[in-house]
């Protein structure tokens, strides 16, 4: 893995997502633009945080998916195919409070053992505000204006649905605290 952390993610998910779904890649290099806004409130984690924006949802490359979950099958392609850092395989597996998606895919006790929630709240926080500020063609949107477009495109009463508008509060106090934290930090402007 030469170069950065970041590098070498950005150069794995353009591989992976690049030619077969451009949409997503689009929406991936949209995330990883939110991540470059919160470099000054990350300090020395913000490689890390880089690596799992771009990363975040190459499960969903066909090859990769095996139990079509994307965050599970991104972690475990991260661990098993590349020996990916413990901290970003976790982040990638659980971003966007994918415990409650793995829970409505009975995937839950699968998803907390292999790749258990990372107790960095301001990682998480951050991961959450840059996916769940990016529209799927990787421009930036509210948190309410994304989850409305999820719920437009998957429907209220499908799997991704239902995920959604219960992880809906959490992703909004997510993007709040990581706000607040913005806001605090001068050099910090997210757009």
């Amino acid at each position: 893995m030469g170069g950065t952390l970041r590098e070498w993610a950005r150069q794995l998910a353009d591989q992976e997502l690049g030619a077969c779904l451009p949409r997503r890649w689009a929406h991936s290099q949209g995330v990883a633009d939110r991540a470059a806004f919160l470099a000054p409130a990350l300090g020395q984690d913000f490689d890390l945080l880089a690596a799992a924006a771009v990363l975040h949802d190459v499960g969903y490359a066909p090859h990769l998916a095996v139990t079509g979950f994307h965050p599970l099958d991104g972690a475990r392609y991260l661990r098993d195919g590349h020996g990916a850092d413990e901290r970003l395989t976790r982040l990638v597996a659980n971003h966007s409070f994918a415990l409650l998606e793995a829970e409505e895919r009975g995937l839950r006790k699968t998803l907390e053992v292999e790749f258990p929630l990372l107790e960095d709240e301001l990682l998480v926080d951050a991961l959450v505000f840059c996916d769940m500020t990016t529209t799927p063609d990787g421009d930036v949107t509210t948190a309410a204006e994304r989850v409305a477009e999820i719920v437009g495109r998957y429907g209220v009463d499908s799997l991704i649905g239902r995920f959604i508008r219960r992880a809906e509060p959490e992703i909004y106090a997510a993007v709040a605290r990581m706000e607040a934290r913005l806001t605090a930090e001068p050099d910090a402007h997210p757009r």
